[in-house]
């Protein structure tokens, strides 16, 4: 097996030319035939297999078929789940270990990814702390579950000395909008009896104010809104550290495309409690505006605000950013160089469907190789998106896992063994051996 060197790791590279080759056509007659380029860059299929396992999986079940070929394995992350896990694989670094707490506020091992380079950058993954796979299926419930545990990850990274935070959001449990991350840094919700509130989103109902530390541990990143010095987040982020969220989703907090009514239903919410969870959003989001000092105006509107059960609405209330994960990604390992010279791309995830073209993964994968003109072939465990929307996202083929086994349980129990034989018939398909 050979290999091709990424960012910081090698990666395999199944098989190289093997020189020229009779053609079947003309017999006698030898002509050169160049191996093909494959770019395998799947995200993760959640709850199955993670984004390093699918890539390996369809780089298996192509190399069965086409051993000449080059297969270039770069597993990709837009922020959810397994976000730290793909950029240690492409960058390197060092993970340090963390202790921090779920979304039912049970202890969790975390890791935070310190890079070492010029910015002092420091990655982070919601997911660890807050994430839908901490909590099983009976116990999913957003009105009660808490994003407190992510504050202890972002706590780490400032410890350890970064000046740069980016902190992944996705695939979360949790419906708070980062209430309980804020608390954790030091910014209480109150209710009108100057109560500190319960875990969770339905306790904003009853939300009226903050009680901000009295002397932070870290002071305020100045900044300067109409003119006058505001200081923001109210001290509860380091002088000069920045705040970046690398989002799968384009979601505002609130309304019919927010965080609630979208992902809500995922998260355990009833219809009704979906009707609950986005007025307590809009509340929560009216205090930040009132009580936390620099906190960007119509922030429930915002987008990216919506991202992990409002997250990115808390780090907007902090003073940070909110930025595609893909592309963070995509920049990071050096993926669009690897894209222009791909002779096809082979991406994938657990559902292809209507959210997946919403600024995820996928999406911007695909876009980047409609631009450059190379052919992209998702895999997902079921594909629910049609021929028209793929191709406007630049998705030239689709294939679902549950059509192939004619079985969602199998799909389930068996998603290596599918992608592998899909990628067997892809490669009898595309391959020029």
């Amino acid at each position: 097996m050979g290999q091709v060197t990424g960012p910081g790791q090698a990666f395999a590279a199944l098989g190289r030319g093997t020189g020229p080759r009779r053609s079947p056509t003309r017999p006698g007659r030898v002509t050169i035939v160049q191996p093909m380029r494959v770019l395998i860059c799947p995200d993760k299929f959640a709850g199955t297999l993670t984004a390093v396992e699918a890539a390996q999986a369809v780089a298996d079940g192509w190399h069965e078929t086409a051993p000449a070929d080059e297969l270039i394995c770069r597993p990709i992350a837009d922020g959810g789940p397994g976000f730290v896990e793909v950029l240690h694989a492409s960058i390197g670094g060092d993970l340090i270990e963390v202790d921090t707490t779920d979304p039912l506020g049970r202890p969790v091992l975390g890791a935070v990814l310190l890079t070492g380079d010029a910015s002092a950058t420091a990655y982070v993954e919601s997911a660890q702390a807050c994430g839908l796979h901490l909590v099983e299926p009976g116990e999913r419930d957003p009105k009660v579950t808490s994003s407190y545990g992510l504050g202890a990850l972002i706590t780490a990274a400032i410890e350890n000395g970064a000046r740069r935070v980016v902190i992944g959001l996705g695939g979360s449990a949790t419906n708070d909008g980062g209430a309980g991350l804020l608390a954790a840094l030091g910014a209480v919700g109150l209710d009108a009896a100057g109560e500190p509130l319960a875990p969770g989103s339905a306790a904003l109902t009853t939300c009226t104010s903050l009680a901000l530390a009295a002397a932070t541990q870290i002071p305020a990143v100045a900044q300067s809104v109409d003119g006058v010095g505001l200081q923001a987040g109210a001290g509860l982020v380091p002088a000069g550290v920045e705040l970046i969220a690398a989002t799968d989703v384009d979601n505002p907090l609130t309304g019919l495309h927010g965080a609630s009514a979208v992902y809500g239903p995922q998260k355990g919410a009833t219809s009704q409690d979906v009707t609950l969870l986005d007025a307590a959003l809009a509340n929560w989001a009216a205090v930040l505006e009132r009580e936390l000092p620099g906190c960007p105006a119509k922030l429930a509107e915002l987008p990216g605000g919506g991202a992990a059960g409002g997250l990115g609405a808390a780090i907007l209330a902090l003073g940070g950013t909110v930025s595609s994960g893909i592309d963070l990604v995509r920049e990071l390992t050096g993926l669009d160089e690897v894209l222009e010279n791909a002779d096809l791309v082979i991406t994938g995830e657990g559902s292809f469907d209507h959210q997946s073209l919403r600024g995820k993964a996928i999406s911007g994968l695909a876009g980047a190789a409609r631009d450059l003109g190379v052919p992209c072939v998702v895999l997902a465990g079921r594909v629910t998106t049609g021929r028209r929307e793929q191709g406007a996202a630049g998705v030239t083929e689709a294939y679902a896992l549950v059509d192939h086994f004619g079985s969602v349980d199998l799909a389930l129990a068996e998603p290596a063994r599918g992608l592998r034989e899909l990628a067997t018939r892809l490669a009898r398909q595309w391959s020029r051996r």
